[in-house]
């Protein structure tokens, strides 16, 4: 498959659960695109925060500790990467610990500014093109990408996908509820809440298979490239 002459930014939201990671990174390598996860870089900060022994139910703290973590994001599709200070921590980033406090932490303005930037720069830097997920792409981070999808699924097909990823002994009861409030507290804050873009398309992934998903995607893509 050619690659695309003009760089296309692919935008890639919805709550954890939906199927984001699997089908942007299918969807970059397909289209022999680089691709970013967001939200590995919010948690990323949110374990540096816990282990530098910062309170992250204190935003005035969270807020005085967020330029301090040196986070580099790898964007190949095959292989990506995410380090803090130049530790590979993409285990360490899904521990349930990790999973509760990200929220908070992410709520704080400063995290939020410092992230963004941190992306947009990774987005320029893709001569030819980028597939970004997260919460707030289409709408803050990339609000000129190409083309922007928001994936949703049930609350009972996201808790059951979710459980399976997480390390830990953790329920698809308790999964379930920990979405839910992170939804909440994800589409509740004011900086950057999560939010659908109003020119997204949006993909029902409960009934989905991942192969039918990426296919969408994929598809939708093609058709807005071969209009530019």
């Amino acid at each position: 498959m050619s690659h695309p002459v003009e760089p296309v930014i692919v935008a890639i939201d919805g709550p954890s659960g939906t199927g984001k990671s699997s089908t942007s990174r299918a969807v970059a390598a397909k289209l022999g695109l680089s691709y970013l996860d967001t939200g590995a870089m919010y948690r990323a900060i949110t374990w540096w925060m816990l282990g530098n022994g910062v309170d992250v139910a204190d935003p005035d703290a969270v807020a005085d500790q967020a330029g301090k973590a040196a986070i580099v994001s790898g964007t190949d599709p095959a292989a990506p990467t995410i380090t803090v200070d130049g530790m590979d921590v993409s285990g360490p980033i899904r521990t349930q610990q990790v999973t509760a406090a990200v929220s908070a932490v992410s709520a704080v303005p400063e995290v939020r500014q410092r992230m963004v930037d941190l992306q947009r720069a990774a987005a320029v830097a893709a001569a030819g093109g980028i597939v970004v997920e997260g919460r707030d792409i289409g709408t803050t981070v990339l609000p000129d990408a190409t083309v922007k999808i928001f994936l949703t699924a049930s609350a009972e097909a996201r808790a059951a996908r979710r459980s399976g990823e997480l390390k830990g002994a953790v329920t698809v009861a308790a999964t379930q509820a920990d979405l839910v409030r992170r939804d909440a507290a994800d589409s509740g804050r004011k900086t950057s809440p999560l939010a659908k873009a109003a020119d997204a398309v949006e993909v029902d992934t409960t009934q989905l298979t991942l192969e039918q998903v990426i296919e969408c995607v994929v598809t939708l893509v093609e058709e807005k490239r071969a209009a530019l």
